[in-house]
């Protein structure tokens, strides 16, 4: 795959205020954990190969298990996950397929038990945030390095 540009060299100044909306959800309270599994999972959802390299290592960086990120994927039949988590992972796709889906009242309600008010839109300005970097490495042809071994 061929990259078309480096937006981020190319426009860093449109991209600081997605950068700004980055730092306020990670001090929104948010449980980093949880920000960095709903960041692999759009990611995972839409190919993006640049942002599932990233955010699984920034999750193993974080303390995230390698079990659980091998099986986020399939969350839906993994027992690895909290309730919380599970909500917020439905949500996630939900939003990232929202075209099809339509944000379905039931992973919207599955979401109260779990989320405040203030909570479930900080999540949901984090789906729609990442699925923003998403569609900007895949829209420019951002690819993740090779490892150095592999790359020589």
């Amino acid at each position: 795959m061929t990259p078309r540009l480096d937006f981020l060299a190319t426009a860093p100044a449109l991209l600081q205020p997605l950068m700004r909306l980055e730092a306020a959800i990670a001090g929104s309270g948010l449980d980093h954990g949880l920000i960095h599994l709903v960041k692999l999972r759009a990611s995972q959802v839409n190919g993006c190969a640049f942002c599932i390299d990233m955010h699984v290592r920034d999750a193993r960086r974080a303390g995230e298990s390698e079990e659980r990120l091998l099986l986020l994927d399939a969350w839906r039949e993994a027992p690895h996950y909290t309730d919380r988590e599970r909500a917020a992972l439905a949500w996630t796709e939900a939003l990232t397929l929202v075209a099809t889906t339509r944000a379905p009242d039931a992973e919207y309600e599955a979401l109260r038990p779990h989320f405040t008010d203030a909570e479930i839109v900080a999540l949901s300005l984090q789906i729609a945030s990442i699925n923003a970097w998403n569609r900007l490495a895949i829209g420019f042809r951002k690819s993740p390095a090779l490892p150095a071994a592999r790359a020589a």
